[in-house]
């Protein structure tokens, strides 16, 4: 298979529908795309009814193109990460694994423009986050989420605000800064260093003062990246957890018992902000972003120092917090609900707790004048209480 073939049909996929956002070649299903969230089938001549395990294989080895150190992560760990490019048309970011002995392609699409924070609509904390001058920042979420573009839209706005050096490691690369004000230098996985943790640890001799971690996958990155922020930088990172509270609970996690209190007292001095996203599907198509922000402040260190408590959970203080910028995402999936932008049932769907989202639709409707039961016909029993 030549590469004109491949991009050839890459392209065709791209174009089958409105908003793709991801390409899936899967033996025994046909070529497929993300539509708004749903994958749907892609008809082409000649047709691809059903891929073979021998097409997909093909196709991975053409994307790796010889390239010796992909082909050995792909054989010793069962999957491997690379960028791949359609000129002038589309980036993409491309995931081969293994499922049964054969080869799947996922292929991400990156887009080429870099939105800005007010493009995207995000929390106006996204401002505060690209003011900051040192410690961490944690977004997380699952994967596709949106956390690599709402990092993109921060560092964009460093990049027309400020005079300094940024320095990003990436895997793979997915938005190209340009110099603007500030001076980028983009790394990427696997061609211009080999793990996160040896990458992070050159950083901090490349004098930055943004650091951008595309994933803290273990132990020692995290360890690292709170150096960096203890020694006066700035670094953001994603993380894969559900909200604020499991992203404190996992990094305390990865260290042992007898490393605890120093590890949250770290935490308690070096967090500044913690953004949890979730996609959420939107009335009439396409899908928006609910967001959980916990930002940094005496209640929060003492929460990290001691762990939570009877009124002092994260969510606790996320909700007394909402005048400083900080949201649970029950009341963010609450105001998107009275805003007409989702379904009661999206709300409930993507909730935390079920309870609290309930009682907020219930006052949204009854500010409306809305029924918020389907109850009807309540008499009162005149019977009750007669003997016969």
């Amino acid at each position: 298979m030549r590469k004109q073939e491949i991009d050839h049909i890459l392209t065709k996929m791209l174009d089958s529908y409105p908003d793709v956002s991801d390409l899936n070649l899967t033996p025994g299903k046909s070529l497929q795309v993300e539509s708004n969230g749903e994958l749907v089938a892609v008809e082409m001549k000649p047709d691809f009814k059903e891929l073979t395990p021998f097409q997909t294989e093909t196709f991975a080895l053409n994307l790796i193109n010889q390239d010796r150190r992909l082909t050995e992560m792909l054989m010793n760990s069962g999957s491997c990460d690379l960028s791949y490019g359609l000129p002038g048309k589309a980036r993409f970011r491309v995931n081969i694994f293994s499922q049964s002995s054969n080869y799947t392609i996922v292929l991400r699409k990156l887009e080429s423009k870099i939105p800005t924070i007010d493009e995207l609509n995000l929390p106006d904390a996204m401002h505060k986050i690209a003011q900051e001058k040192n410690g961490i920042v944690f977004v997380t979420g699952a994967t596709g989420s949106g956390k690599t573009t709402s990092l993109a839209a921060v560092l964009d706005e460093i990049n027309d605000l400020k005079s300094v050096h940024v320095v990003t490691l990436e895997d793979p690369i997915e938005y190209q800064h340009p110099h603007k004000k500030a001076t980028f230098n983009q790394r990427e996985l696997g061609l211009d260093f080999d793990t996160f943790v040896n990458g992070l640890r050159s950083a901090l001799r490349q004098a930055p003062k943004v650091i951008l971690v595309g994933e803290m996958r273990d132990r020692e990155t995290i360890e690292i990246g709170l150096k960096a922020a203890e020694t006066g930088h700035l670094v953001l990172t994603t993380l894969h957890t559900v909200d604020a509270g499991s992203t404190i609970n996992r990094i305390i996690g990865m260290f042992s018992t007898e490393e605890e209190i120093q590890i949250r007292t770290r935490l308690a001095d070096t967090v500044r902000w913690i953004v949890c996203q979730r996609l959420l599907p939107k009335i009439g198509g396409g899908r928006i972003a609910a967001f959980e922000i916990l930002g940094t402040n005496l209640r929060v260190k003492d929460s990290i120092l001691h762990g939570e408590s009877e009124g002092k959970t994260f969510n606790d203080i996320m909700e007394a917090g909402k005048p400083f910028g900080m949201t649970t995402f029950d009341a963010y999936i609450v105001r998107l609900y009275e805003l007409g932008v989702i379904t009661q049932e999206t709300a409930l769907a993507y909730c935390s707790r079920k309870g609290v989202v309930g009682r907020g639709i219930d006052s949204v409707k009854s500010a409306r004048g809305e029924t918020t039961t389907d109850i009807d016909r309540l008499e009162i029993d005149k019977d009750y209480s007669k003997t016969y």
